[in-house]
């Protein structure tokens, strides 16, 4: 079934980033898409209004809560925007829980729902717990690829997986005596109002085509980025072409502060062995087969032909595919067959693949962390600002 919907994704991305169809099909599928997404964008301002006249309600839970999401779907690189801000709320000695939604998570076992219910615990289903600030408790299949990312590279920060934010941010403040949520992808998350709502703009392609799903990227209208009150511009080169890009956003949002980041590959780490390591010249001049499945794969691979490497194979798979050991297996024979010295992922990707035992070339992924361009006062307020809340 998900080989299903990745196969169906894979079809209507063209139309959806905005390709030219000419195709008379074509043509008609984007018109229907323009239709839904028109009434898409009414459903999700319709929504948004019931919450401002208090139709719906908003919960508060007493604690401090930093929500960090996006306008579009996915490609912004979010998860080291949240890394950085946990490490460094945690660091300043705040007790950090983050709560995710897990995309594509599996659900528990019938075993361990079973023993939930016969345990006759408080909380009937409560969150997964990936995290306990000292053990990773789970894998990427039961916690989601960004979840588990976080909880390996954090240790010392709670993290959460549920669909209800609510009940795992209460779960957190219960258990684990928690004064600081991170609300993971929590821009559409309106049931739980954040004191800091921090919204992320890939400024290499900042709205697509500036429609709203099905039709385009946007999750929500351009305009409601005036509910931020801190825009991160990612993978910004820190030009002057960011410029046209900071004015656009000012037409929508004049308050909130403006940051450029962007995503430094730091070194390689092997993909079943996290702690063997190698700086980022050991690429240079090496034959190299790139494997991934992320919304963006283009800038994995510049990243890797930056530092010299030579791409003789790629593959791409749909954004949170979950790799099999046949997939592997077939992809480590052609980049041998290709003439590749080693194998190459993303850190995302590295997390969903399995252990393969034929494969005799050296497989690597590549770990990136963000750096502030400009704006690192405004950063540093934040975290202060936070704090002292």
């Amino acid at each position: 079934m998900r080989s299903f919907f990745e196969k169906l994704e894979q079809y209507f991305l063209p139309f959806i980033v905005g390709r030219p169809q000419r195709r008379p099909r074509d043509i008609a599928i984007t018109s229907l898409l323009f239709i839904a997404s028109r009434f898409y964008r009414m459903v999700t301002q319709f929504r948004i209004w019931l919450y401002d006249r208090r139709f719906f309600r908003y919960h508060a839970l007493g604690c401090l809560v930093v929500s960090i999401g996006n306008l579009s779907c996915g490609g912004t690189g979010k998860t080291p925007v949240v890394e950085v801000f946990a490490r460094s709320l945690n660091q300043k000695g705040r007790k950090v829980a983050i709560l995710s939604r897990g995309y594509r998570s599996r659900k528990r076992s019938f075993w361990s729902r079973m023993k939930i219910k016969l345990t006759g615990t408080i909380e009937e289903d409560p969150p997964k717990i990936v995290s306990d600030e000292e053990r990773v408790l789970l894998n990427s299949e039961y916690a989601g690829d960004e979840p588990f990312m976080l909880a390996r590279n954090l240790p010392g920060v709670v993290v959460l997986v549920d669909k209800d934010r609510v009940k795992s941010g209460l779960y957190a403040i219960d258990k684990f005596q928690t004064d600081t949520l991170i609300l993971d992808d929590g821009f559409q998350y309106l049931r739980l109002r954040p004191h800091i709502n921090i919204v992320l703009v890939d400024s290499t392609s900042p709205f697509g085509n500036h429609h709203v799903l099905p039709r385009g990227i946007l999750r929500e209208p351009i305009k409601n980025i005036r509910r931020a009150d801190y825009v991160f511009l990612t993978k910004s080169t820190g030009s002057h072409r960011n410029e046209h890009l900071r004015r656009f956003i000012r037409k929508h949002n004049t308050r909130a502060e403006i940051i450029e980041c962007c995503h430094m590959p730091q070194y390689l780490a092997g993909v079943y062995s996290p702690n063997l390591r190698k700086e980022l010249d050991f690429l240079k001049g090496k034959k190299v087969a790139a494997l991934s499945g992320i919304a963006n794969p283009r800038s994995f691979e510049s990243f890797l032909e930056d530092f010299g490497a030579k791409l003789v194979h790629t593959e791409h798979f749909a954004d949170h595919h979950r790799y099999t050991v046949q997939e592997v297996e077939k992809f480590a024979a052609k980049a041998k067959k290709n003439g590749a010295e080693l194998l190459l992922t993303t850190e995302k990707d590295a997390v969903r693949i399995p252990t393969v035992k034929h494969n005799h070339l050296p497989f690597y992924y590549l770990r990136i962390q963000i750096d502030i361009l400009s704006g690192q006062e405004s950063f540093d307020q934040c975290i202060s600002r936070i704090c002292f809340m």
